[in-house]
């Protein structure tokens, strides 16, 4: 037996839904009727929450980010040096974008190339969640200098934007090749940025 969704529930089901099937397939390919029949919802129910797709693929990446962004905060944070902080976050996104929950992968990495050129609302969503991104790892980089656990010859800002671009071409090729390898040459590239190579993870 099916259990009913509450109302108040929908919302929220509708997106745990289509980050799955999107993670998979993409946006595009995804189809509002797919969509509904997985989440086992009438169409009215969407249109209530949602004036169209674009408008849904808006709010799936506004959540989508803003949880990534508290994920990125615990993993920054604490009292740990700051260098060590800062590791532990790459290697959560190598773990996470090579295991085995498909659930776990980018959405920004499956989604940005292609939503880009069909929503200007969805590519500044995209622009302010990856930049929410740039800005915590610039944070810790400062902190990284400050308690001089890394030397580094960049200003923090620009050495984030770098770092960042380089993960996310990692997964990237990780996705064409269907092998980690690329993810483990950033890793190792990542360590060399910061002068942290012979640090173990």
């Amino acid at each position: 037996m099916t259990t009913a969704i509450a109302p108040p529930d929908l919302r929220q089901h509708m997106l745990d839904v289509a980050k799955s099937l999107m993670l998979e397939k993409g946006f595009t390919a995804v189809g509002l009727t797919e969509l509904l029949t997985a989440a086992k919802i009438p169409k009215g129910s969407f249109y209530h929450y949602f004036a169209s797709k674009e408008a849904f693929g808006d709010a799936l990446l506004t959540w989508y980010f803003t949880g990534h962004h508290a994920q990125l905060d615990i993993l920054l944070g604490g009292r740990d040096p700051a260098a060590q902080r800062l590791m532990r976050y790459w290697q959560y996104w190598l773990d996470t974008q090579t295991g085995g929950d498909p659930d776990q992968r980018c959405l920004a990495v499956k989604l940005s190339a292609e939503v880009s050129d069909l929503s200007e609302s969805m590519r500044a969503t995209l622009e302010w969640g990856t930049r929410g991104v740039v800005e915590r790892v610039a944070r810790c980089l400062a902190e990284g200098q400050a308690d001089q656990s890394l030397q580094m010859t960049q200003e923090p800002a620009e050495l984030a934007a770098t770092l960042y671009q380089l993960w996310l071409g990692g997964s990237l090729m990780a996705k064409i090749s269907r092998h980690r390898g690329p993810l483990d040459t950033t890793m190792t590239s990542t360590r060399q940025l910061l002068r942290l190579a012979d640090t173990p993870a």
